[in-house]
This record gives structure tokens, C-alpha cells and sequence, in this order.
């Protein structure tokens, strides 16, 4: 059964799906869909076109769906916003509308923990099982990959990739594209190896942890080119998965550089 707090404003246009609880104070715009299961506990502002997926949870003084923080395309009209289902959203997370710049769209995926005062940025593509702690910034048109996790205070600047699994430690300036599995800390982020213990946690086993060592070691070696290194690896462990994830990650095109080791 659905719960509508009296103060609550819903506009009429907002469609609103079974079992959702709207607490006090929040404000609903005429795009929004909000589908089964969403609770938000109270001042919660959902406005554009804003989809929040089933089982979401949303704290207080989160804003979903405004316009994009840039001078050209605020408050696009088709612009907007999708969330996924079961996400924990907490207090003061900001999460913006595509532009037309992109692909009018910014996404989200399922099972996310956005922690306190978290921002995801216009045209951000963020897939599932993403955890950002609290303050961590995505810029726009950064592109996160599953069981990704972003440290406190850390920022992700415009145009860059997270590849899966990665980790990005606290009060990190991100500038270049982090690869799959890696571990980048430091003011300005560097490769610090592989998140081993990311790899551990997600079933990985001792072996297929071994191999992506040796390709790591191979890849950041001071021999040849970065190019050469690339190769020679993608034919060494051409049948392991995990090393071909980083290795596709590597030749796909981006505007960034791959973040070194130091």
C-alpha cells in the first residue's frame, strides 16, 4: 500500500508505482517515476525525468534529477535521469540530468551505496554494485564499471573510466582512466597495484590472482613500449579473463590516459 505523507508535494503528472512510501516534506515532480517498493524517508526532491528503480531507499536532503551543473544545457527538457533498483541513496546525494552533449541521459545501476553528500555528475554512466563514500565526486561523462568503490573526498574527473572491481582510495584526484581490478591512491591518483582484497571478496581465487600479477608486472614494466607491453601480454594470457577485461579496457577508445604506477 502506497504512503503519501500530508506535507508531501506530488505533482499529479508523477507516476507513482505500489508499495511506495513518500515521508515529509518531499517534493515530487510531473516527470518523475518512482516504481515499487522507493521509500523516501522525508525532504527528499525528485524533479525531471527522473526514474528511481524498485527497493530504492532514499535519506534526506538527497536531490535527484536537476539540471545539469553546466552553463549550456541546465534543465534540458528531455533530459534524464535513471536510477536502478534496490540502491541505498543517503542524505545529501545529488544526482544530475543528461545533456545533449551526450546522450541526453545519466545512468545508474542496481545495488548501489551512495553514502553521504555523494555527486554524480550529467551524463555519468555508473554501473552495479557501486559503492561511493562519502563526498566522493564524479564528474561529467565519467563512466563506472560494477563493484567499483570511489573513497571519501575523492574526485573523478570529466570523461573518465572506472574500470570493474577497480578502487579508488580516499582524497584521490582521478585523471586518468583506472583499469579493471587496479588500485589507484594519492593526491593525484596513481596505480598502486591491484585491489587484491576486492579480488578476494569477489571470489576470485589464488590462482587467477597470481596470473593477474604477471601480467600486471609485464604490462608496468620499464622494457619497451607501453604498446609492445600491451601485445606481448594480450598473447601470453590471451585465455584468461580477467587479464583480456584489462587489456580491452586498455585498446578501447577514451579521451584519457591510463593511469601509472608511480
Amino acid at each position: 500500500m502506497t504512503e503519501i505523507h500530508s506535507t508531501a508535494i506530488v505533482d499529479s503528472g508523477a507516476e507513482i508505482g505500489n508499495d511506495v512510501s513518500i515521508g515529509s516534506y518531499c517534493t515530487i515532480g510531473k516527470n518523475v517515476k518512482l516504481c515499487d517498493g522507493v521509500k523516501l524517508v522525508s525532504h527528499v526532491v525528485i524533479t525531471g525525468h527522473t526514474t528511481v528503480g524498485e527497493n530504492t531507499r532514499v535519506s534526506p536532503f538527497a536531490v535527484l534529477g536537476q539540471g545539469s551543473q553546466h552553463t549550456r544545457y541546465m534543465d534540458e527538457e528531455e533530459a534524464r535521469l535513471e536510477i536502478g533498483k534496490n540502491n541505498i541513496i543517503r542524505e545529501h546525494v545529488t544526482m544530475h540530468l543528461g545533456t545533449p552533449i551526450d546522450n541526453m541521459v545519466t545512468k545508474v545501476g542496481n545495488d548501489g551505496f551512495f553514502m553521504v553528500g555523494s555527486h554524480i555528475a550529467h551524463d555519468c554512466i555508473v554501473g552495479n554494485n557501486v559503492t561511493m563514500i562519502n563526498n566522493a565526486t564524479l564528474g561529467g561523462h565519467v563512466k563506472v564499471d560494477d563493484f567499483v568503490i570511489i573513497g571519501g573526498m575523492s574526485a573523478v574527473h570529466q570523461f573518465c573510466r572506472i574500470g570493474k572491481q577497480a578502487m579508488i582510495g580516499g582524497m584521490t584526484g582521478v585523471e586518468q582512466d583506472v583499469i579493471p581490478y587496479g588500485m589507484v591512491t594519492g593526491d593525484r591518483a596513481r596505480l598502486n597495484g591491484l585491489n587484491i582484497v576486492g579480488l578476494r571478496r569477489r571470489g576470485h581465487s589464488r590462482r587467477d590472482i597470481k596470473t593477474l600479477r604477471q601480467a600486471y608486472r609485464l604490462l608496468f614494466a620499464k622494457e619497451g613500449t607501453f604498446a609492445e607491453r600491451i601485445e606481448d601480454v594480450e598473447k601470453l594470457f590471451k585465455d584468461n579473463k580477467e587479464v583480456m577485461d584489462i587489456i580491452g579496457f586498455m585498446q578501447a577508445a577514451s579521451s584519457r590516459n591510463i593511469c601509472q604506477p608511480e
